[in-house]
């Protein structure tokens, strides 16, 4: 009996093809796009504006109060970079913003301190805050959103039964020179506030990217498990970064009070959203992907700038929040979008 032939085996399945690497210049071009795109657009922001309107726009009086009026949401926007780098967000800033300037007015105004005190007091103040955010978060273990927004809503409460409602205002001798001077003096032609903004950028590139402070942050906000594995006290350090929020929030909160010259118990609010805005669309510039303090003055540039132009173009009041809602939008999806891409690169 003759046996059937034995069927000859399949051929093996080709190899897949790998994927075309990227060459040198072109991973050099995506890189620089993404890190300094923000900063090109804002260049191409004011030469923009500075075409449509020549005669106010690229002048030194409003270069100086772009400057003026965007210190103290950038330096918010730099507190709140601080627990972002952890994974956690400080929805009180608004309104520990608020009470910080409520209270410097008060200090001064109705109990008659000297300023100094006063503001040293509000900053000391303003990181116990911080402080307490991070220890509900930390160990009572409640979740950043929900726990910030319950304290600032505290806090919110407390500025209300301060003043009462109402606005405290000077009497007939006014504030001291000495500290309405923080906010008005010029250097070098330039409003002080602005050196402020360059200074807590500085300390906080510092922290963020040559301390192991700041690498420990990146670490507990990249991933909390690879950090407790290692041995990072993720606890102790989160707790810093709300403290730090703090600390940078009674700094703004002293810097509204020199700069209003009254106490407004509602106007710590309008700062949160430029704040976040602020920060989360720094993280796709400079670092792209993760907070970081250069991309967050990048990013506060773009909007000073941007708004700035829309203002003297006669658009509506809306208008800004408008522009901030939208922009926070684009904020976050670029920043997610970063986020997994640094993911993916090799």
């Amino acid at each position: 009996m003759t046996l059937p032939p034995t069927p000859a085996p399949p051929p093996p399945p080709a190899p897949p093809t790998p994927p075309r690497p990227r060459s040198p210049l072109n991973r050099l071009r995506g890189h620089h796009i993404g890190a300094y795109g923000l900063l090109a657009l804002a260049v191409l922001l004011f030469l923009v504006f500075s075409l449509v309107l020549p005669d106010t726009f690229p002048t030194r009086d409003n270069v100086s109060s772009i400057l003026s009026n965007q210190s103290i949401p950038a330096i918010l926007a730099l507190g709140a970079t601080i627990p972002i780098a952890t994974g956690k967000f400080d929805l009180s800033m608004g309104y520990g913003l608020g009470l910080a300037h409520v209270m410097v007015m008060q200090l001064i105004v109705d109990t008659g301190w000297p300023w100094p005190l006063a503001c040293l007091t509000v900053v000391i103040g303003g990181t116990l805050v911080g402080i307490l955010n991070g220890v509900i978060v930390e160990y009572v273990r409640i979740d950043s959103f929900i726990a910030t927004l319950g304290t600032g809503s505290m806090m919110y409460a407390v500025t209300g039964w301060i003043t009462d409602g109402s606005r405290i205002v000077p009497g007939p001798d006014g504030l001291p020179a000495a500290f309405t001077g923080l906010y008005n003096s010029r250097f070098l032609g330039l409003p002080l506030p602005a050196y402020y903004v360059l200074a807590l950028a500085a300390a906080l590139w510092v922290v963020l990217e040559r301390l192991p402070l700041g690498r420990y942050m990146y670490v507990i906000g990249s991933s909390r498990r690879t950090a407790d594995i290692i041995g990072i006290p993720s606890h102790r350090y989160s707790v810093c970064a709300f403290a730090g929020s703090g600390l940078v929030v009674g700094i703004a909160g002293v810097l509204l009070a020199a700069q209003q010259q009254t106490g407004n118990p509602s106007v710590g609010l309008d700062y949160l959203l430029p704040a976040f805005v602020g920060a989360l669309l720094g993280s796709t510039t400079i670092k792209p992907g993760r907070v970081n303090a250069l991309g967050t003055v990048v990013a506060v540039a773009v909007l000073a700038i941007g708004l700035a132009g829309i203002g003297q173009l006669g658009a509506d009041f809306w208008a800004t929040p408008l522009f901030n809602g939208a922009t926070l939008l684009i904020a976050v999806g670029l920043a997610g979008y970063s986020a997994r891409r640094r993911l993916r690169s090799p």
